[in-house]
């Protein structure tokens, strides 16, 4: 493929001095370096194929989103590196057919797990007179993911606004439950001591059963009405201390050994402290459960340049790798008594302070860490100067 510039200078080379000619050869030079620079800085990967869909050219770009090795890249096959696309086929296509193939995405496992969309555009005239392929190709991972958090978040939220309705229109009945009950007990005075203590046994089962009702009730309107959380300064290592003070008997009963690592140095939180206290209550609780004989709970904290993260290891017997992906969906647990809500609301907490949360499972046990804003690296917004505001009286 030739420009008008490159023909004008073959035109002319025979008319041209020694000095034109090695000005005209250092500004190519000059542009060519100009362009290597432009497009290894891209982000986007560039490449050029022959019509053999050998690598004529790639960016740095195209070496690191493909794993393609920046050193002796020319003259490979582009098959090597995406096996999905039939490229003998692709530079041989006609236009027609071109218009079809333009754009498209594709998934690929190497070097990283990605999603990326694909340009592609022939070209004509190669420097062997053949026909070859441009090709341009974009990392859309993270764009594919928050369309489909998106469509997660509208199909849960559609689902929370059901449930919402039909946990509400339940709890009245079970308020009227209640009272009714409490007439029934009354009513147990009056008969004969010999009947009273087995009606008084079906009663407190029954008490006991509406009760646990209204406990997930209770828990899962929280759950889909937050409030706003309420920030402020705080150490988190106090609200852990808190929270394991409050679950202190359930973890002495339980045989829990709980070791925390020190915090003392830590910078201060960005938190709503009653919010951490019920992510960092769910997570410790959920771990007390899982150790059903006995364990250890390992508390620890890191710092990060904008975050503070905690992690809690313990030594259960893990999450099935077919359930991690169903954490946090409600309703979905692996207690005889659970609701299923504890991780849906951490993850709710943790959305709304701006930070993260991450689950894995352990060869022995599960490791959960969530991530707040530090308080000092948080972004305040700072007041107009008075000089720079507009002066109304001013004619």
């Amino acid at each position: 493929m030739k420009s008008a510039f490159w023909k004008k200078l073959v035109e002319r080379l025979d008319k041209m001095d020694s000095g034109s000619v090695q000005s005209q050869f250092l500004r190519l030079v000059s542009e060519r370096g100009l362009l290597e620079s432009i497009f290894h800085a891209l982000r986007e990967g560039i490449l050029v194929l022959d019509a053999d869909a050998r690598i004529l050219y790639a960016n740095r770009g195209a070496c690191r989103l493909l794993g393609i090795p920046e050193a002796g890249s020319a003259g490979q096959l582009m098959s090597r590196y995406l096996h999905e696309i039939d490229w003998q086929r692709l530079v041989s296509l006609d236009e027609k057919e071109w218009a079809r193939m333009a754009t498209r995405e594709i998934e690929i496992t190497y070097p990283e797990h990605r999603f990326l969309a694909m340009y592609l555009a022939p070209l004509e005239n190669l420097a062997d007179g053949r026909n070859g392929v441009i090709m341009i190709v974009r990392d859309v991972t993270r764009e594919r993911d928050h369309t489909a958090e998106a469509i997660e978040s509208e199909r849960l939220n559609a689902i929370l606004l059901l449930a919402a309705s039909v946990a509400h229109e339940i709890g009245n009945p079970l308020n009227s439950l209640t009272i009714h009950l409490q007439l029934l007990d009354r009513e147990l005075n009056d008969l004969p001591p010999e009947n009273q203590e087995s009606l008084r046994e079906l009663l407190n089962v029954a008490r006991g059963e509406i009760a646990r009702l209204d406990q997930i009730l209770t828990q899962f309107l929280k759950a889909i009405r937050p409030n706003p959380p309420n920030f402020e300064s705080a150490q988190l290592p106090e609200i852990v201390a808190e929270t394991l003070t409050t679950l202190s008997a359930e973890i002495q009963y339980r045989k829990i050994v709980v070791e925390v690592e020190p915090g003392e140095d830590l910078p201060p939180a960005w938190v709503d402290r009653a919010q951490a206290r019920q992510a960092f209550f769910n997570v410790i609780r959920n771990a007390i459960q899982a150790m059903s004989a006995g364990g250890g709970l390992r508390i620890s904290f890191a710092v990060a340049d904008r975050l503070i993260g905690v992690a809690f290891q313990d030594t259960g017997p893990g999450i099935p790798p077919d359930q991690m992906t169903e954490l946090f969906e409600p309703f979905q647990t692996t207690k005889p008594d659970g609701h299923g809500m504890g991780l849906m609301i951490v993850q709710r907490i943790m959305r709304d302070h701006g930070g993260g949360m991450l689950v894995e499972s352990l060869p022995q046990g599960t490791r959960i860490q969530l991530h707040f804003q530090r308080e000092d690296q948080r972004i305040r917004l700072l007041p107009a100067p008075k000089d720079a505001r507009v002066d109304e009286e001013a004619p």
